[in-house]
């Protein structure tokens, strides 16, 4: 099969040839490329070279009883030429070892690589366990918040007020929920009509001679939320204030919307 340079010495062709492994029409192809192609020849003379150095780099000696048994032997028995060998057998070998060593290595690379890869996963699934069981936590804390809110709205002692806007605020609607036996309070946001950026929502206990401030009420807040319980409030008020101002507690400003409570200690 013909491909072009490029995608041929991309293949291990050049490496199988060196270490004769290729049939005989892979050689014809090698050589074919070696003899046509620049580029493919010097490929094949430094993949030579290098496989040469790892091979005799590799290489044993032989022990020294050895070469003095061959020595003697050669003494007893006529000396007869011989003609010299090449040393492909010797250089084959050893460039063999050394591609062995190298698949080796790279064998234990992909599975050490593999393992990272695995112990990354774990690692992955573990966190995403921890996240599973903080958000498990969380929900089970909300749902123990609402179970004690819906016992709170179920129990006898607690009071329902309604407090609606007057004609500053018509369209304002919240309902406090207080049971003076637990001293509890609740307030539900229902609706809050717009305010201009610098103003808000304040919601007040009315006592007998002065306000307390219960906190910010927001349309973000529809949900039921705890407000401060407070002793001998004879009533709610919520009222339209200026953001980051503290208004004097004892201040007349109309509020937008208020109830009496009737509440028995």
């Amino acid at each position: 099969m013909t491909v072009d340079k490029d995608t041929f010495l991309k293949s291990d062709l050049l490496e199988r040839y060196l270490t004769g492994l290729t049939n005989t029409q892979e050689s014809l192809e090698v050589e074919n490329y070696i003899n046509k192609f620049p580029e493919v020849k010097e490929a094949y003379n430094i993949l030579e070279s290098k496989l040469e150095l790892v091979a005799f780099a590799n290489a044993e000696e032989a022990p020294t009883h050895l070469l003095g048994s061959i020595l003697e032997s050669l003494d007893e028995k006529p000396v007869i030429a011989l003609k010299a060998k090449p040393k492909k057998s010797r250089f084959n070998f050893g460039i063999a070892a050394s591609v062995a060593a190298l698949v080796f290595a790279g064998s234990s690379m992909y599975f050490y690589l593999q393992n990272q890869d695995l112990l990354n996963e774990n690692q992955v699934i573990v966190d995403e366990l921890y996240d599973l069981r903080s958000d498990i936590d969380q929900n089970n804390s909300k749902l123990e918040a609402l179970a004690e809110q819906f016992s709170q709205l179920n129990n006898p002692e607690t009071e329902k007020y309604i407090l609606n806007g007057n004609r500053r605020a018509k369209n304002l609607k919240t309902i406090a929920y207080i049971n003076p036996k637990e001293k509890t309070s609740m307030i539900d946001v229902v609706s809050l009509p717009t305010l201009p950026d610098n103003q808000e929502y304040q919601i007040w206990a009315d006592l007998q001679d002065k306000q307390v401030n219960l906190g910010i009420l927001s349309v973000r807040d529809r949900r039921l939320q705890q407000i401060p319980y407070t002793k001998d409030a004879l009533g709610l008020s919520i009222t339209i204030e200026q953001k980051g101002i503290k208004r004097n507690d004892n201040s007349t400003d109309t509020p937008v919307a208020e109830i009496e409570l009737k509440l028995e200690d």
